[in-house]
């Protein structure tokens, strides 16, 4: 089950804000004339009015934060090793493609758009509820190829260099039998890193022609990825924001829980 925090926080802080109203324009002047008249003993709010006005303040600088600033995410899998491992968590800007709405997600002021190379977040187009991580490869327009495990924008070969074997450690050690390679791919100007699974079947030659209005996303462990391959393109109404650093990595299987060493990374 899907918990959307979105939806419930929105909710929580229109029903604080709503009380908060209540007493404030209404209720306030109310209990001081009944004060007044003797009515009542003390001009105390009830419970749930006392509870709106003490949270509400809290509930709506939350919302605005992870609604128009940024928002925190966890890195569930590893379809984008090694840029980001299985136990990081991500800061994600939410103000770089747009200021939406919470829960409506309808763009209120136009900030910017995904460029090529960008590390996102997104909501699946799959699962309702469910964000995903992946990195834009193609925009707008772009017609993208992907054989014998390199990958074409435009008709040209994104240059690949070997750098390594790769080895994972903690949870995101490798499966028993696979020897992927840690690869620099030169994304037009940008350099990052991926991995190539040589022992896993190519699928062939795929290409794609991503329509205006829409993004062609790749995992970085390009054989291990759910990605545009498999669901199609991430539509301009599901971004969610850029990924930005990482600040805090856990991972017990390590020994130690919390690896410093990853805490304010940027993400490239």
């Amino acid at each position: 089950m899907n918990i959307d925090f979105e939806l419930i926080i929105t909710l929580l802080t229109l029903v604080s804000g709503a009380g908060w109203l209540l007493d404030r324009f209404w209720l306030r002047r109310r209990r001081r004339e009944q004060l007044a008249a003797g009515k009542i003993d003390s001009d105390q709010p009830s419970r749930p009015i006392e509870y709106a006005v003490s949270f509400f303040p809290l509930l709506l600088l939350v919302l605005v934060f992870r609604s128009f600033l940024f928002e925190p995410f966890k890195i569930p899998s590893g379809s984008m090793q090694p840029t980001l491992l299985i136990g990081d968590f991500i800061v994600v800007s939410k103000f770089s493609y747009g200021l939406r709405l919470p829960v409506l997600h309808t763009v209120l002021i136009e900030t910017g758009e995904p460029e090529r190379g960008d590390v996102f977040v997104f909501r699946s187009v799959e699962q309702a509820g469910v964000n995903m991580v992946k990195r834009v490869i193609g925009l707008p327009g772009d017609s993208i190829t992907y054989r014998n495990k390199n990958l074409y924008v435009n008709g040209e070969l994104q240059p690949q260099e070997l750098v390594a074997p790769w080895i994972g450690e903690g949870v995101n050690r490798n499966l028993p039998g696979t020897r992927p390679e840690l690869r620099t791919e030169h994304l037009g100007d940008l350099e990052h890193s991926i991995l190539i699974h040589p022992r896993r079947l190519d699928p062939g030659s795929q290409s794609w022609t991503v329509p205006e209005g829409y993004y062609f996303a790749l995992g970085d462990n390009r054989d291990r990825s759910h990605d545009s391959r498999g669901w199609g393109f991430v539509p301009e109404q599901n971004l969610v924001g850029r990924a930005e650093r990482i600040w805090m990595h856990w991972d017990c299987a390590r020994g130690f829980c919390i690896d410093v060493s990853r805490i304010g990374d940027k993400i490239r």
